[in-house]
């Protein structure tokens, strides 16, 4: 993920360079306490809050990416809707 950050081209796209850059402060976070139990419950819901940020971002990328491909690649996009990993029914069967 590190030389994500380092590709010119991906940091000309702020929002996802803003999406890299907040699951890399999620994964120090949770890095930087040696369990997840037993904590105060001001640093849950600071983790709380740091886990609906990478979240909220990681889902408009991917929005974005689908309508870039329902546009330009329609036959992409029929097997990421298939494989939709938000869904756990999801089949790359064709039916």
């Amino acid at each position: 993920m590190l030389s994500l950050l380092e590709n010119p081209n991906l940091l000309e796209h702020e929002s996802f360079t803003d999406l890299l850059l907040a699951i890399f402060h999620l994964s120090e976070e949770l890095a930087a306490r040696d369990t997840l139990v037993g904590l105060p419950q001001s640093d849950y819901e600071h983790l709380a809050g740091d886990i609906k940020r990478a979240y909220t971002l990681l889902i408009r990328e991917l929005l974005a990416y689908m309508m870039h491909l329902k546009d330009n690649y329609p036959y992409l996009f029929s097997l990421v809707i298939r494989t939709n990993p938000l869904d756990a029914d999801a089949s790359p069967v064709v039916t």
